[in-house]
């Protein structure tokens, strides 16, 4: 029946993962199912304290950057190599855009929907229509893949 407990709680802390259940909400969720188990004689009551000191700190914001945030920011700048000056200018370049939102894992359709799909000037679908077109009609992908191993020496002298 313990391991049974043990497994229903990690699905519990998977589902509060999963939905994004807020830390404070999870917390008390979390003290209250070890209320339970308690209750029900499958655990110790007494693990509410250690729990509820451990979950402590992350509920607090001032004491979350004091005694965790804080170290962990010193661990990583002692091992992260410093930042190099094209990363910087990277940075410094401007917004990321929806790309921004979408490696965050909060990504707004809407707005990438919203925005308007990007269209060829004159010059450019002229090239697409002309020279290209007619390179892709001189090219034979099973020639130059499995017979030649190269371009037809007729595209070539059409490339340059």
């Amino acid at each position: 029946m313990m391991i049974l407990s043990i497994v229903a709680t990690v699905v519990l802390l998977g589902a509060l993962f999963y939905h994004r259940v807020s830390l404070l909400l999870s917390s008390v969720i979390l003290l209250a199912w070890t209320a339970a188990l308690g209750a029900a004689g499958l655990w110790n009551i007494w693990l509410l304290l250690p729990l509820a000191i451990i979950l402590l700190p992350f509920n607090f914001a001032p004491m979350r950057k004091s005694m965790i945030s804080a170290p962990a920011f010193r661990a990583f700048r002692k091992v992260m190599p410093p930042m190099s000056r094209t990363e910087k200018e990277a940075i410094d370049a401007g917004t990321t855009w929806w790309e921004g939102d979408l490696f965050r894992g909060n990504p707004d359709w809407h707005k990438l929907h919203n925005y308007p799909q990007p269209r060829l000037t004159a010059e450019e679908q002229a090239f697409l229509d002309g020279p290209v077109e007619e390179a892709c009609r001189m090219a034979n992908d099973f020639a130059i893949t499995h017979e030649m191993a190269d371009l037809p020496p007729e595209l070539w002298a059409y490339l340059k």
